[in-house]
């Protein structure tokens, strides 16, 4: 072999080992699409304070993103509205038993548009025939439409409701119909309601005999375990729990 061909093979195995070590810290955390604003500043600040570390953040619902890591997606840390998705996750051997842990808690709200005049003071009022479309989202796939399922079928008024459902494809999306006055009601978790109180006002907190409990885990499948690991250990610090409370998650 040639000597010059040599040294560029050499350069090449050199850049090739410098560019693998340099992505090291790099870490896909999918959470749900409650989480959005709150993850965004958890990941900022964690990145301030570890400057080797990469977060790539992919947000949706709990039950589509269990969907993609089934399939194959690179996935580091998944952050889950309900226990019964990171169940499910558990189950398919996505993440392990041990790496589980509850980070925050949540509240379901019924919302209404900030101008709106139907004056709705219970659940009660949703058969009201002045009220046409209330955003729900789908409760196969979304924690909060999962919730919000039970709350309806507690009070014996899901039959009534879901013939007035517009079905959304997560919690942002039934914020958002609200907020644009597309829908007479709807139901999102306070911490969204809380984002857009210019354009959206709570009209009651719902009642619910389990706790919006949020569990967040490894994944077993990543390429980056120590890394994952330690984020998840930011979220659980006093550091990452303050940014949580900020934007309205309470304790665990």
């Amino acid at each position: 072999m040639q000597p010059m061909l040599l040294k560029r093979l050499l350069a090449a195995a050199v850049l090739v080992v410098t560019t693998g070590s340099a992505f090291a810290g790099d870490l896909t955390v999918s959470a749900a699409s409650s989480l959005t604003n709150a993850f965004k500043e958890v990941a900022q600040n964690y990145q301030a304070q570890y400057p080797d570390a990469k977060v790539a953040l992919n947000f949706g619902a709990s039950g589509a993103l269990l969907q993609q890591m089934a399939k194959g997606a690179p996935v580091d840390v998944f952050a889950s509205a309900d226990q019964e998705t990171m169940d499910m996750a558990q189950k398919q051997g996505l993440v392990a038993a041990g790496d589980r842990r509850n980070f925050v808690r949540n509240t379901l709200v019924l919302i209404e548009p900030a101008d709106s005049k139907l004056a709705i003071k219970r659940l009660e009022d949703l058969g009201r025939p002045d009220i046409k479309r209330v955003a729900i989202a789908n409760p196969a796939s979304v924690p909060v439409g999962r919730y919000t399922k039970h709350a309806l079928e507690t009070a014996k008024l899901w039959a009534i409701v879901q013939a007035k459902a517009i079905s959304t494809l997560n919690v942002r999306q039934s914020l958002d119909y609200v907020a644009r006055g597309e829908v007479d009601a709807g139901f999102v978790y306070a911490t969204d309601a809380a984002i857009m109180k210019d354009k959206v006002k709570i009209v009651l907190e719902v009642a619910l005999d389990i706790p919006i409990s949020y569990p967040i885990a490894k994944t077993t499948a990543s390429s980056n375990g120590e890394e994952a690991k330690r984020f998840v250990a930011y979220v659980l610090s006093p550091a990452g729990q303050t940014i949580l409370h900020k934007y309205g998650f309470s304790k665990p």
